[in-house]
């Protein structure tokens, strides 16, 4: 777990209260990444609001936790997909996330955005601001980690490259800051690189 290293101290404090919801299909790695992908975008946006931006990715997966477990993966599965879990979580997780943040006094305004901004996250396919721009973009980059595609692979059984151009079909036409889209490609580079034979021949 990561620690206040690289973490604002604020983020860190929902984080804490956030991680016990984070359990189900490695969200709580996939959101430390998510959170460091974040702040890159939130630097390259500096007009974005950080104290909106980045509880949101902490918080907006936490919704998964109030699924059975066992029908989490077929709710994104490829060929199929269950809409109804994936609304569902974004509604428990907007509820969670209206606790969490209110137990730490955050400002209530910015709580009801964050709130708004987790309740439609996957399902909703337009933007509300560029603080949703940032939270939904970095939360679909994530994919294209290391850690994103062999997590890909180890949900759905795929090979390395099944999993690339999965998650290449629900990521780069998907995004809606050109920031996004520059990493997207740039860790997509790295991740065919990785399954080529002259970078699994060096061990």
């Amino acid at each position: 777990m990561p620690g206040t290293a690289g973490w604002r101290a604020e983020d860190h404090a929902v984080w804490q209260l956030a991680v016990e919801h984070l359990h189900v299909r490695s969200n709580d790695a996939h959101t430390a990444y998510s959170y460091g992908l974040a702040v890159a975008l939130c630097d390259l946006h500096p007009e974005a609001d950080r104290d909106v931006v980045l509880p949101a990715i902490i918080l907006h997966d936490t919704g998964w936790s109030r699924v059975p477990e066992k029908e989490v993966l077929e709710a994104i599965r490829p060929g199929g997909g269950r809409a109804d879990l994936v609304v569902r979580h974004e509604k428990e997780g907007a509820a969670i996330a209206a606790d969490i943040l209110a137990r730490l006094g955050h400002d209530p305004a910015r709580i009801s955005e964050i709130v708004d901004i987790i309740d439609g996250h996957d399902s909703r396919t337009t933007s509300l601001s560029l603080n949703d721009s940032l939270v939904k973009d970095a939360d679909k980059l994530w994919r294209l980690t290391p850690h994103g595609v062999d997590t890909v692979m180890d949900w759905f059984g795929l090979t390395r490259e099944q999993a690339l151009v999965l998650i290449g079909s629900r990521v780069h036409d998907h995004l809606f800051t050109d920031a996004a889209g520059t990493m997207a490609r740039a860790l997509a580079a790295v991740a065919r690189i990785d399954s080529t034979p002259q970078r699994v021949g060096l061990g």
